[in-house]
């Protein structure tokens, strides 16, 4: 046991208790005041198995020494079992960044002055709580992101499939769009099951296909030998595997956002106003989101998967830009301001929202007149990441506002409030540049 005195900064937490988190193991670091002499700190450090028994044991532990909070880093998927129950021990749990809790550059680094230091951390108020969602969120981001990374892996093994063909000199992909459309997977069972021919191969085509047998008779001509056909079978299965694995979590999906709602009728925000997210069910945010161009049901599964169903953790919606770090960093130095990259963020959130980016770019909408617009100055990647920030702007305001509907603003919006004046003078500046006296008369 050791003793300290130090001083206690406004807002400070008087009993407090930091893990340093391992795989096996935590570091447990609890900060009390001292019994008898004001102003001094009392201080333990033990190191505590990562076992359920263990860690309800030091969540009785906490509770009986009075602990207010308990601290750790987010370090991989360790932090888990300490942060889920400890909480059902009704503690205050609050995970932080490990990027924000360093220790002073020089000093020496082991898990017991990582733990003590996050605990004097902890205790100073010096630290911020990152978002970890209710358990039923928790639940919802288990699914979708299981399905991205099943979608993620169904993709590689049909590419895998492409390069087969190639391997055996079939040129397929350059004549069908879609290598695993109704014509290009009968095409592809066919050679699986021994069909050799390619002409009764271009007899399974399909739709439009029909008009390029020629072309498909010639990409169809090559070296596929028995050797290939395994490989191929083992590869249509594999995808199958994968597609009704992805169509089950669909189900279960769509199951849960039924039965998830947002905060009870009493909840309030931090504010203590009654929060508008009360009692509104998955399934209904989820028709909300869809309304948004390039934002279809599976992109909206994964914006509340991510962010959840109650914005009273975002004040705004730049807070939850912020968070989700889809705006540039602030760096100021004097009077000089720049602007820094916007870090990685949540990269579930950030890889939907992207892919609902690209696809309303497309659009003949407010966001593609958006992106249409940015992308002229700016590049396309800044333009998909501004596309981007609007989308989960909008989306905030559905989740927030119960009576909230989205209702697009149309292409010709920034046209219809175009800055006359403004436009006037950018266009001269830009003749003069190129060696031009302009001289302005208004029109009859």
């Amino acid at each position: 046991m050791e003793e300290t005195r130090e001083d206690q900064a406004d807002g400070a937490v008087a009993r407090v208790a930091a893990i340093d988190i391992a795989k096996a193991s935590g570091v447990v670091c609890m900060r009390l005041p001292h019994d008898n002499i004001e102003g001094r700190r009392v201080q333990q450090v033990w190191t505590v198995a990562s076992t359920t028994n263990a860690i309800l044991e030091l969540g009785d532990r906490l509770r009986i020494q009075g602990v207010e909070r308990v601290v750790m880093e987010a370090t991989g998927s360790y932090w888990k079992p300490f942060f889920y129950l400890l909480e059902a021990r009704g503690l205050e749990c609050w995970l932080v960044n490990a990027r924000e809790v360093k220790n002073v550059p020089g000093r020496p680094k082991t898990d017991r002055l990582d733990a003590v230091w996050l605990a004097k951390l902890a205790e100073r108020g010096m630290v911020r709580a990152s978002f970890v969602p209710p358990k039923s969120v928790r639940q919802l981001r288990d699914l979708t992101r299981t399905r991205t990374a099943f979608i993620q892996d169904r993709t590689r093994h049909k590419h895998r499939a492409e390069k087969l063909l190639e391997d055996a000199q079939i040129k397929l992909s350059t004549v069908v769009s879609d290598l695993f459309g109704v014509s290009g997977r009968a095409m592809l069972e066919a050679l699986a099951a021994g069909e050799r021919n390619p002409r009764s191969l271009a007899d399974l085509a399909r739709g439009s296909l029909v008009k390029k047998r020629e072309a498909l008779i010639e990409a169809l001509t090559g070296q596929f030998e028995d050797h290939h056909g395994h490989l191929l079978s083992v590869l249509l299965d594999t995808v199958d595997h994968y597609t009704d694995k992805i169509a089950e979590l669909d189900r279960r999906i769509i199951a849960l956002l039924g039965e998830t709602t947002g905060p009870r009728d009493d909840d309030v925000t931090d504010d203590n106003t009654p929060n508008p997210a009360a009692g509104r069910s998955g399934t209904e945010l989820i028709e909300r989101l869809d309304a948004i161009p390039g934002v279809g049901a599976a992109t909206a599964q994964i914006i509340l998967a991510e962010v959840g169903l109650d914005m009273s953790r975002f004040p705004s919606p730049e807070h939850l830009v912020s968070w989700a770090k889809l705006c540039p960093r602030t760096i100021q130095s004097g009077a000089k301001n720049t602007t820094g990259p916007a870090g990685r963020g949540n990269p579930w959130l950030k890889g939907a929202l992207g892919e609902a980016a690209n696809a309303a770019a497309r659009t003949d909408t407010f966001l593609g007149a958006r992106y249409r617009r940015i992308v002229k100055r700016r590049g396309h990647a800044k333009a998909l990441v501004a596309v981007a920030r609007s989308i989960l702007v909008i989306a905030w305001h559905l989740i927030h506002n119960p009576d909230a509907r989205y209702q697009d603003l149309g292409a010709d919006w920034h046209q219809r409030h175009l800055n006359t004046t403004r436009k006037t003078r950018d266009l001269v500046r830009q003749l003069q540049a190129l060696g031009h006296q302009v001289t302005l008369a208004p029109a009859a």
